[in-house]
C-alpha cells in the first residue's frame, strides 16, 4: 500500500482510505471484520459523519483495540459553535476514542459557510475542540465547485473533500490548486454513488491523478475491499484499452448523469435539483431507502413540486431530461 502526506495535517495515509457510508447496510460484527482486514492490509484512514446514522457507531466498536492503526475521520453538518460542541462529543463517544485525527465541515453552501466562520459558529467550536486535543485537524467536504474553489483561499482548512470520478472531473483544476496549496485532497464518490459498475477502472481512473491524496470508496464487504486494494495497488498508467473503456462510461452516463455543477439553479419554485438526485441517489443506487428518504425530506421543496416550465433543463450543459427524473424521484421518495 503507497502512503501520502494528507497535505497540512502532516498526516501519513494510505492512498485509498474506507469510505463509511455503506456500513450502514451491514452489522457491527461485520464492521469489526472489515477494519481488521483494514489494519491488516495497510489501510489506514477511515472517514464517516454524524449523519451516517450508526456508521460511527460500528466504526467505534470495530476499531476497539485497534484504533492506533487507524487516521480517523468524521464531519457534521452542525453550523453554530454549540451545536457542532455537541456533536464533537457525540463523535467521540460513538467512536469510541478520545482524539478524533479530522474533523470536517460537512457539505456548507457558501451561505451556511459564512454562518460558520462568523461569531458563534461551528469553526470556533472546532478551533477550542482542537485546542483541547479532541480533535486534530479541521477540514472541509463539498459538492459545489463554489464552495471548493473558497475553501482553497481559507486558511483553517486542511482538507478538502470533494467529489471525483470518471463522470465528476468538474474539480480537477482546483484539485490541481490543492496540491499547489498543500492541502489535503480527499475523493469521494470515485464510483459516482454506484453508477459506474466497473469499480477497478472507477479507482484506477482516480488514482492516476498525482494530485489525489487520498480515494475513500465505500466498502461494506470483504470482497469490495480486496478489489479496491488490487485497483489502487497497480500503479501502472492507464491502458489504451482502459482509456477507451473510459470514455465509454462518459458515453453512457454523460447524457443522464448529474454532476451537481448546479448550472440548472435556480428553480422556478425553489427546488434544489442537484440534491434531490442526490438523496435519491442513496435509494436508487446504494439501496439505503431509510437513510436517503431522511436525507431528502430535510429537502425545504421536493421534486413533487416540479411545474415541469423546463427552465432548468436550457441551463444544464449535459441537456439532462430533469423534469422526466423529477417525477422519477418524486415517485421513488413517496412526494
Amino acid at each position: 500500500m503507497e502512503y501520502r502526506v494528507l497535505g497540512k495535517t502532516g498526516l501519513r495515509v494510505s492512498k485509498m482510505g474506507f469510505g463509511g457510508i455503506p456500513i450502514q447496510r451491514i452489522d457491527r460484527e461485520g464492521t469489526k471484520k472489515l477494519l481488521q482486514e483494514m489494519a491488516e492490509k495497510g489501510v489506514n484512514y477511515i472517514d464517516t459523519a454524524r449523519g451516517y446514522t450508526v456508521s460511527e457507531e460500528y466504526i467505534g466498536y470495530g476499531m476497539e483495540g485497534i484504533r492506533d492503526q487507524f487516521i480517523l475521520a468524521t464531519k457534521s453538518m452542525s453550523r453554530t459553535k454549540e451545536a457542532m460542541a455537541l456533536d464533537v462529543e457525540t463523535s467521540l463517544r460513538n467512536l469510541r476514542t478520545d482524539y478524533i485525527d479530522l474533523y470536517q465541515i460537512h457539505n456548507p453552501s457558501m451561505e451556511q459557510l459564512e454562518q460558520v466562520m462568523g461569531e458563534n459558529g461551528a469553526l470556533e467550536a472546532l478551533i477550542e475542540a482542537r485546542a483541547a486535543g479532541k480533535i486534530g485537524h479541521i477540514g472541509i467536504t463539498a459538492h459545489s465547485t463554489a464552495v471548493f474553489e473558497k475553501a482553497l483561499e481559507l486558511e483553517w482548512v486542511e482538507t478538502v473533500m470533494f467529489p471525483y470520478n470518471i463522470v465528476e472531473s468538474q474539480g480537477e483544476e482546483l484539485i490541481r490548486r490543492c496540491a499547489e496549496k498543500n492541502i489535503g485532497f480527499i475523493a469521494m464518490k470515485p464510483l459516482a454513488g454506484g453508477a459506474i459498475e466497473n469499480p477497478t477502472l472507477a479507482l484506477r481512473y482516480v488514482c492516476s491523478n498525482p494530485d489525489m491524496t487520498v480515494v475513500i470508496p465505500g466498502m461494506a464487504e470483504m470482497s469490495e475491499l480486496e478489489t479496491n486494494i488490487a485497483a489502487c495497488e497497480n500503479t501502472a498508467p492507464l491502458s489504451g484499452e482502459e482509456q477507451e473503456q473510459i470514455e465509454n462510461v462518459r458515453k453512457l452516463l454523460g447524457t443522464d448523469f448529474c454532476r451537481r455543477c448546479n448550472y440548472c439553479a435556480p428553480c422556478t419554485v425553489g427546488i434544489d435539483i442537484p440534491s434531490v438526485f442526490l438523496f435519491a441517489g442513496y435509494l436508487q443506487r446504494y439501496n439505503l431507502a431509510e437513510w436517503g428518504k431522511s436525507r431528502y425530506s430535510t429537502l425545504k421543496v421536493k421534486a413533487s413540486a416540479c411545474i415541469e416550465c423546463g427552465e432548468c433543463e436550457t441551463r444544464c450543459p449535459y441537456h439532462l431530461p430533469i423534469r422526466e427524473k423529477m417525477k422519477q424521484c418524486a415517485k421513488d421518495m413517496g412526494e
